[in-house]
């Protein structure tokens, strides 16, 4: 079963319906949809990802470095 076209979605880029969902829940704000990871290209055109610097939530333990 396919779900009808949402019109106001299909009209929004990727990053502004990413900001759309992270921002919709009532007790949000503009931090929830701020970027979590980095992408760039890394060595032999493999793509690297990282945890963003300014992530609110990271991986591991916090109390260990």
């Amino acid at each position: 079963m396919t779900r009808p076209s949402d019109p106001v979605s299909d009209e929004m880029s990727d990053d502004e319906k990413r900001h759309d969902q992270l921002t919709r829940a009532p007790k949000s704000d503009e931090s929830d949809a701020a970027p979590r990871i980095e992408v760039s290209d890394g060595d032999d055109g493999r793509t690297r990802i990282d945890v963003a610097e300014t992530a609110a939530v990271r991986p591991g333990n916090p109390d260990k470095q």
